[in-house]
């Protein structure tokens, strides 16, 4: 691991990532994909009990709001004092503001701010831009009650190796993957074994496994449907979920659950 990494603060980056990761289509679908899985394995959600969410990372605040709006308990946290502001802002038009707790730092010091478990941890693109990747699944766990679940996602290093397979940039593949700074492409994209492999040392049990952007993102000519955003989402909706594709997603999408304590 490089030891002058640092995790990633997005201040820099915000506005980008807005325009460019939740902008349009390529955003629709990324929040179409995590809440059908949500939603579809965590029954609870709309049952009509609150439940104690935490979402680490949370961006935006898109899904801190949405759940929030529905009745559940939810705490946000972010590094960057500029998505926390902007994720503030979208709460208080939303007219939730008050039903969320505020936390702005390093997931590292959520236990200076935050008591007791969580029925759900959010955790959405995030891992791949620490310097510890790999600390983060065991940290995030201690959060987590028997029988509540981890929603993780991340950037896919096999989706990216085939779209620079599909574009002919073989010379990336060549050589040790190095991301442009200013670029919203990680420094770590992960691979889905590592992965896997840390939610299986962690004892988390994998209930649930999408692609985000199963084709979208390697279409280069628009014809027949892909000129349609509706059919577009409809199908990655379909095919995010079914093998082989979803493994080519561009983004994976995890539900882990905590086993009950015997």
């Amino acid at each position: 691991m490089d030891t002058v990494y640092r995790d990633r603060n997005f201040d820099d980056l915000a506005e980008k990532f807005a325009h460019k990761v939740y902008g349009g289509l390529k955003g629709d679908i990324r929040l179409a994909v995590i809440w059908r899985d949500i939603a579809a394995e965590i029954v609870s959600l709309q049952a009509g009990q609150p439940l104690r969410i935490l979402d680490v990372g949370g961006g935006l605040g898109q899904h801190s709001i949405r759940l929030a709006k529905i009745g559940h308990r939810v705490v946000y946290s972010d590094i960057s004092k500029k998505m926390f502001e902007t994720a503030r802002d979208h709460a208080r038009v939303a007219q939730v503001e008050h039903a969320i707790d505020w936390h702005c730092g390093g997931y590292q010091k959520l236990d200076e701010v935050i008591d007791g478990k969580f029925d759900l941890v959010l955790c959405h693109a995030l891992i791949e831009w620490l310097a510890e990747p790999d600390m983060l699944i065991t940290r995030l766990k201690q959060w987590i009650r028997p029988d509540g679940y981890l929603s993780l996602t991340f950037y896919n290093r096999s989706g990216l190796e085939y779209r620079n397979l599909i574009r002919g940039n073989f010379r990336s593949l060549e050589r040790r993957f190095r991301a442009d700074p200013g670029s919203l492409t990680p420094r770590h994209p992960l691979l889905p074994k590592t992965v896997l492999g840390w939610l299986d040392t962690a004892d988390l049990q994998l209930c649930r496994s999408s692609g985000i952007r199963v084709f979208h993102d390697y279409v280069t000519t628009l014809r027949g449907g892909h000129n349609d955003p509706y059919s577009v989402l409809q199908m990655e909706l379909k095919y995010s979920s079914l093998e082989p594709y979803k493994w080519l997603g561009r983004y994976l999408h995890l539900i882990a659950r905590q086993p009950s304590q015997l």
